[in-house]
């Protein structure tokens, strides 16, 4: 071999050493799977409420705040990933090492509470899927729920469940890509509308109901927490900064299948109640009129979808309650401990235990979202706390720039739960 030859062989031996191989398809595909658990609670049966009712009055018109509402998404979710990974703790394990004792266990308290009424929510909405399609009474379809999660959660590692979940997100996006085939959809309008700013007469509420939806207390504890299952944090500097980086592809992917589901529910509602000037003000309602305008074959795609989404999402409200409630113990979710074991139980538990005292599941659903619109304000600025910080973070805390951005995002999501918190009460003393 010449010395020109051996040369080049050292050089591209080096090469090989020091460059990081590039990142395939199918490589991809190891990133993916804890950004799509927190995409169930972004679909969960209040985003289906909102959505509906937000395609059946305006149409396609308010499209865009699904767009705008999934870029605050992105990056909250994100940071909360970030914390999981960069120091091996969920937020509720890195309140409690790194705040006041009095002050953890109130905040990370309430956090619980919030998983509690997210169950609530979540639980009452497969009931409601049952009943449109077995017509099983909704607490016995609400007790069902329950058994049928709770049994999952206890007998399925976290690997399971993962994939379980992954399955239902699949089953929920076919199910709305066969009702999109059904109807006949303006698509150029629908996408000036994804990009479009628009505020109709008497949208606001709406507009204030999907953009304070889509940020939930539980999803950002759930991020921090299930991140850690792939135990990045335990391997060496540069796998960690490549995690970093190819998480975001995971969170990015994710809440990119959460944000065309949202908005295939709109179009749907828009295509086809808008058009037919029908209102729509609750869930069964939606697929009893999707029958005379699509067919009954939609109609039961619609309820099925809907029971895939209300068991998904209570799945990932327990697996968020076990870890939330494991990390006042410093200990990160796992279900064969008693502290996640009990952390689980507790949520599915009390959730249910609400759901049969509550004579009206309006009011049940309302209740739950007072809940979590008092709740979030917390659980945001505890985040943006934690990663802000030297002390927890060390050389991954977030920039001035990152930190402010958190913050003015989490004060437009405050502001909207806030102000539904305050309407809700309203009418509540009306």
């Amino acid at each position: 071999m010449s010395l020109l030859a051996r040369l080049k062989h050292r050089i591209a031996a080096f090469n090989r050493e020091t460059r990081p191989p590039a990142l395939t398809a199918l490589e991809l595909f190891r990133y993916v799977g804890p950004g799509l658990l927190v995409t169930v609670g972004f679909i969960d049966p209040g985003n289906w409420a909102a959505n509906i009712s937000s395609g059946a009055q305006f149409g396609n018109t308010l499209l865009w705040v699904i767009t705008l509402s999934t870029l605050m998404l992105i990056v909250l979710q994100h940071n909360a990933a970030h914390l999981g990974i960069a120091t091996g703790l969920c937020i509720s394990e890195a309140a409690t090492r790194h705040l006041p004792p009095l002050q953890s266990r109130l905040l990370v308290g309430s956090a619980v509470l919030a998983a509690i009424s997210t169950a609530v929510a979540e639980i009452l909405g497969a009931a409601i899927a049952l009943n449109m399609l077995f017509r099983l009474p909704i607490k016995l379809g609400a007790l069902l729920t329950s058994l049928v999660v709770a049994a999952f959660l206890f007998t399925n590692s976290y690997k399971r469940t993962e994939t379980v979940i992954i399955g239902f997100v699949s089953i929920i996006g076919l199910a709305f890509i066969y009702e999109l085939y059904l109807i006949p959809v303006d698509w150029p309008d629908v996408m000036r509308s994804w990009i479009t700013p628009s505020i109709p007469d008497g949208s606001i509420l709406l507009i204030m109901s999907v953009l304070g939806a889509v940020v939930m207390p539980h999803n950002l504890f759930l991020h921090s927490e299930i991140i850690q299952s792939r135990q990045w944090n335990l391997e060496d500097e540069a796998t960690i900064q490549r995690q970093l980086k190819y998480e975001f592809l995971d969170t990015l992917f994710s809440m990119g299948v959460g944000w065309a589901i949202n908005s295939a529910m709109i179009i749907v509602a828009a295509t086809t109640f808008y058009v037919a000037k029908t209102p729509v003000t609750e869930l069964p309602q939606a697929a009893d009129l999707l029958k005379p305008l699509v067919g009954h074959g939609a109609a039961l795609v619609f309820a099925f979808a809907l029971l895939c989404a209300g068991i998904a999402s209570s799945i990932t409200a327990g697996i968020a309650g076990g870890s939330i409630f494991a990390g006042l113990f410093h200990e990160p979710y796992d279900i064969r401990d008693k502290h996640s074991r009990l952390g689980v139980g507790l949520v599915l538990g009390l959730a249910l235990v609400a759901i049969l005292l509550i004579e009206n599941t309006l009011q049940g659903l309302v209740l739950s979202q007072v809940m979590l619109s008092v709740q979030l304000p917390f659980t945001i600025y505890l985040l943006v706390r934690l990663t802000s910080s030297v002390e927890v973070m060390g050389a991954r805390a977030n920039s001035p720039g990152t930190r402010y951005l958190l913050v003015f995002f989490g004060a437009i999501v405050t502001f909207l739960n806030l102000y539904l918190l305050f309407d809700l009460a309203k009418g509540a003393l009306q």
